[in-house]
């Protein structure tokens, strides 16, 4: 019984870590994109002006649409394997991230077969295309964003982890949606304006007020997703429950809720 006990807890942190580290490697690889979420939705730009100088619109990066998975899955392995499970999957994810970077870093550096060149040298209208500089340009990124949004995804993962606790040591084992998304709502703030400063102030030319502008919206768009994908925590709670079953269910989250150490 203890073997089988220890087979789904184990099964099931594999399932959640993997999805969490590849929803957000994703996230970093294909976040070089910005795309207007306006314009996606058949809408013009709503140019919104910010601190009388900067003009604003809903322009999201790429990696945006699946962060909110891996919000839902923070919560979800901290519900069950508490801070430590949370800081493990964290400081492996930051790893690989870092490992994935440093791969595609040498891989731009590359010389192109000639073949490759060629066969895709055609481009809209028959113009020329340069398929080695388009690769390298979308997936080489600068150091401060690197830096930016390493130190953005640990600091964030563990503010959520900390608020996350702090909030069930006062709400027991009711009220999921409340240390949920209040987590989420408080480490994405912190998240959403310390990439940007890193990555645009620090190492870029933005303004201060661009910083808080860009990271104004980002931070709207992830609070309102994270309250709109309320509804599959409760799911995949239900889902974990009946997997693991009603007593190795309550031991986990009772062994989560012990540590309530800061890291």
């Amino acid at each position: 019984m203890t073997n089988f006990k220890n087979s789904r807890k184990t099964n099931l942190f594999m399932i959640l870590g993997g999805i969490f580290l590849t929803n957000a490697i994703l996230a970093e690889i294909i976040g070089v994109k910005i795309f207007s979420a306006e314009k996606s939705l058949g809408f013009e730009p709503v140019n919104w002006v910010f601190f009388g100088e900067y003009i604003l619109d809903f322009n999201l990066t790429a990696g945006a649409i699946i962060w909110p998975i891996v919000f839902i899955t923070t919560d979800i392995i901290n519900e069950y394997f508490g801070k430590k499970g949370v800081r493990k999957i964290s400081f492996l994810t930051a790893g690989l991230i870092a490992y994935g970077f440093l791969v595609i870093a040498a891989v731009t550096k590359l010389t192109p077969a000639e073949f490759w060149l060629d066969v895709n040298s055609s481009g809209p209208n028959g113009s020329f295309f340069d398929i080695d500089f388009a690769f390298n340009t979308i997936f080489r990124q600068g150091l401060g964003i690197i830096i930016g949004s390493l130190t953005a995804f640990l600091l964030g993962q563990l503010i959520d982890v900390f608020v996350f606790q702090k909030l069930r040591a006062v709400t027991g084992s009711k009220m999921i949606w409340l240390r949920a998304t209040g987590s989420t709502l408080v480490s994405q703030l912190i998240d959403s304006f310390v990439v940007l400063g890193i990555a645009f102030y620090l190492f870029g030319n933005w303004s201060l007020s661009q910083i808080i502008a860009v990271g104004l919206i980002n931070y709207v768009y992830k609070f309102s997703v994270a309250i709109l994908l309320t509804p599959l925590l409760y799911v995949a709670h239900n889902l974990i429950d009946k997997y693991l079953g009603k007593e190795l269910s309550e031991q986990l989250m009772e062994e989560a809720s012990q540590d309530q150490s800061f890291l």
